[in-house]
């Protein structure tokens, strides 16, 4: 603007942008510039410092891959962070705290002792067949005989009575009178009476566990058995029992006697693999009670 130029032209509207002369930036003191006004490149922003920014999120195109992809630099994470996601097995402890395992599946086992299988007699059978449960993965086995009850009332007497087995080759009976078995028992009377007696047998058709029981008056037979290298092929098997029950003297249900037995067979018919057992009563059935197997690891 020239100082010719007088008021009534400025007033007039003959004010233009070629009549303001450069202006320095250090004479705008307020007011705000429009955005289209300012043109700058990213060459043209200085260095920000990350204390400036106070608000909004930075997209992860602004971030560098290390800090996208590491942890380095995560410290006192909340664990109500993790939403999603596995953690890997290299984020835990070789030695886990100790917690409550009421939520832990699939875990490997761990004793050498291990229960295999239970059958439970619920009903009046004549026999019980286990079959199929020895593997590799256990070189002997223990199997146990709880709570078992038999339909005879009064179940003693004769040495042809008594709970009695046979192992099974390939899923069936071994019958072929080649077994030998010896029985050693020993008795409390209720008279304050002991005595020891024994039975036995060679070439016979079975073996047998439990001599005498009685079911009445709350009392089951029981017996834990050995069985040694089941699956082994180049011995003869041998097998060893131990038992608790109670028999009645005359019938008399105040009359009884507690007998202890340790028995042992040996099946001689062959050095084939065993699949399994029998155990049935020598009269009347099997009316409860379970059988169970366990693996002893090697």
């Amino acid at each position: 603007m020239t100082k010719a130029r007088d008021l009534s032209n400025i007033i007039s509207g003959g004010f233009t942008e070629s009549d303001i002369p450069n202006l320095a930036a250090s004479k705008i003191t307020s007011g705000t510039l429009d955005n289209a006004r300012i043109s700058l490149d990213e060459a043209e922003i200085p260095s920000l410092n990350a204390s400036k920014i106070g608000a909004g999120t930075l997209a992860d195109a602004r971030l560098p891959s290390t800090a996208l992809n590491s942890n380095v630099d995560l410290t006192n994470l909340s664990a109500s962070n993790m939403t999603s996601g596995t953690l890997p097995d290299a984020r835990f402890p070789a030695t886990l705290p100790a917690v409550s395992g009421a939520n832990l599946t699939s875990l490997p086992v761990s004793s050498d002792f291990v229960k295999i299988t239970t059958t439970t007699i619920s009903s009046s059978v004549s026999s019980v067949s286990l079959d199929g449960h020895f593997s590799s993965t256990y070189k002997n086995y223990q199997i146990v005989g709880t709570g078992l009850i038999f339909s005879d009332s009064y179940f003693g007497g004769t040495s042809g009575q008594g709970l009695k087995g046979r192992v099974r080759q390939s899923n069936a009976d071994k019958t072929d009178g080649q077994y030998i078995w010896s029985l050693n028992r020993s008795i409390a009377y209720f008279n304050g009476n002991l005595t020891d007696n024994n039975d036995g047998a060679y070439n016979s058709d079975h073996f047998k566990i439990i001599g005498r029981n009685n079911s009445g008056n709350q009392f089951t037979g029981n017996f834990t058995m050995s069985v040694y290298d089941p699956l082994g092929t180049s011995y003869r098997k041998a097998i060893n029992w131990q038992t608790s029950n109670m028999q009645t003297v005359d019938n008399s249900s105040g009359n009884l006697a507690l007998e202890c037995e340790v028995g042992s067979t040996v099946y001689r018919g062959n050095t084939t693999a065993l699949s399994g057992f029998t155990f049935f009563p020598a009269s009347g059935n099997l009316t409860g009670g379970t059988i169970t197997i366990y693996g002893f690891k090697q």
